[in-house]
């Protein structure tokens, strides 16, 4: 959702004349000259304004937020202030449970934002009147505005109450063909979703692709809301599939992905496609289908791949990779390791690639190649050493470690297994310097080919 520029907001004269009077107006009086006492006030405004009215008065000495209230009443605008003193009322109660939570909080009273009380006026009394002749587009479209334009973190609340308000009134429209209520639907569905609530989520969403499809309709950024609605719905099965994998619950999750596959084919949007086979890979791969997995996953990569798409291949490749390690497919599973490894770093994702190292050496470590583990394991310590993510270091360092450990172990077997002079002397030296062993060049190249082909060292300041 955009924002919509500012327009000009037309003041009746008591609020005006109120605005003079705020300290962010071009045109304060000098705060020495404000008596804060109301006989002080009188006495100041009796001298220096001859002829002043009692409204006139009045917007001098009460405050901006009481002047609006007051504008209101006395355009005929009763719906409206009724709506903006509800409001209030709430932004009073969450700033007042929020300075209870927090000293630090520091938003400031509604009283002292006039910008935003300038819109509520504007639109609300706007909306109003449109209400009156039962204009209910002009209803919602000002509505809308005032939803845009409190679209702030600290403000999201006042910005749902209006995309309800706006639902309401989408519902009355008769002439668009259901394009306002399906915008309304759509803007309810991301409320829901913001709050976690997933299945309320879902039901608008659904609701807004319904009325969606077969329309070429545009939102004011010209993007289609069928594909907002496809790439709406798309995001919240996938969040809902989520929640139902961690519950172990495969076979509800593999249907609700697969209702999103269908959701992606209908947007005719490829990369939409290729995130929907993703996720029912990796959701088969969950429930232990592994050929089922590979199918999705191989269909992610060739759309990414056509896409020219790496960051995607790389995702695909690391999930195949998965399947493969799960089937017991190892050597495949390097070489796709191997290539996520590698795009990863081209494409500078060094996070990414860190995890993509600590599987690879992971495998070799299972298999015994303990010279590579440690390879790929220092591989991503050094990275993460780079970015000085600590907690990722202490991790990848203590992989570091252990692998580095099954090196040294085959050599110190060796020797132990030996039982002669000459290995006894190799460990003696050994426990007296602590820094590296290595094998016999004579007697134990040919056992242990892997071992000798470089000492094995422990850096102090790794492990």
């Amino acid at each position: 959702m955009t924002t919509l520029p500012p327009v000009p907001m037309p003041r009746p004269k008591l609020a005006s004349l109120a605005r003079q009077k705020l300290p962010c107006s071009p045109r304060t009086i000098p705060r020495s000259q404000l008596i804060k006492e109301k006989d002080g006030i009188d006495h100041y405004l009796e001298v220096n304004f001859k002829g002043l009215s009692k409204e006139e008065v009045a917007a001098y000495r009460n405050s901006y937020r009481k002047t609006i209230c007051v504008d209101m009443l006395q355009g005929g605008y009763h719906k409206s202030f009724t709506e903006l003193f509800a409001l209030m009322e709430k932004w009073d109660a969450l700033r007042e449970a929020a300075r209870v939570r927090s000293i630090v909080w520091l938003q400031r009273p509604l009283e002292e934002q006039p910008d935003k009380l300038d819109h509520f006026y504007y639109y609300l009394t706007r909306a109003e009147v449109a209400e009156r002749k039962e204009l209910f587009e002009d209803v919602y479209n000002n509505l809308y505005a005032l939803a845009c334009y409190f679209n702030h973190s600290e403000d999201k609340w006042v910005r749902n109450h209006f995309y309800e308000r706006c639902f309401q009134i989408a519902q009355l429209i008769k002439v668009d063909g259901g394009k306002k209520e399906a915008e309304a639907r759509g803007h309810l569905g991301l409320l829901f979703e913001e709050e976690g609530q997933l299945l309320e989520a879902a039901e608008h969403y659904e609701a807004f692709h319904q009325l969606t499809q077969g329309r070429i309709w545009k939102d004011e950024t010209g993007c289609g809301l069928n594909l907002l609605a496809c790439e709406s719905l798309l995001r919240i099965y996938r969040l809902l599939a989520d929640k139902m994998l961690e519950n172990k619950d495969y076979k509800q999750a593999i249907r609700i992905l697969i209702k999103a596959s269908e959701i992606a084919k209908e947007g005719n949007n490829k990369k939409m496609e290729g995130e929907a086979s993703y996720s029912l890979g990796l959701a088969h791969l969950a429930a232990g289908e592994y050929e089922t997995a590979l199918t999705f996953l191989n269909t992610y990569s060739e759309i990414s791949t056509v896409l020219d798409d790496d960051l995607g291949l790389g995702r695909a490749y690391e999930a195949i990779a998965k399947v493969l390690q799960s089937q017991g497919k190892m050597t495949e599973a390097i070489k796709y390791l191997k290539q996520v490894v590698k795009i990863l770093r081209n494409n500078l994702q060094f996070l990414d690639a860190v995890k993509a190292s600590t599987m690879l050496g992971d495998i070799y470590n299972e298999k015994g190649y303990y010279n590579k583990a440690s390879a790929y394991f220092q591989q991503a310590f050094d990275t993460t050493a780079e970015l000085t993510n600590i907690p990722l270091m202490e991790e990848t360092k203590v992989h570091y470690g252990i692998a580095k450990a099954h090196q040294m172990m085959l050599t110190v077997n060796s020797y132990i297994e030996s039982a002669d002079l000459t290995s006894l002397d190799y460990l003696l030296s050994w426990k007296e310097r602590r820094s590296n062993i290595m094998p016999d060049p004579v007697t134990r190249t040919s056992t242990l080919p892997s071992i000798t082909a470089a000492p094995v060292c422990i850096p102090t300041n790794s492990v």
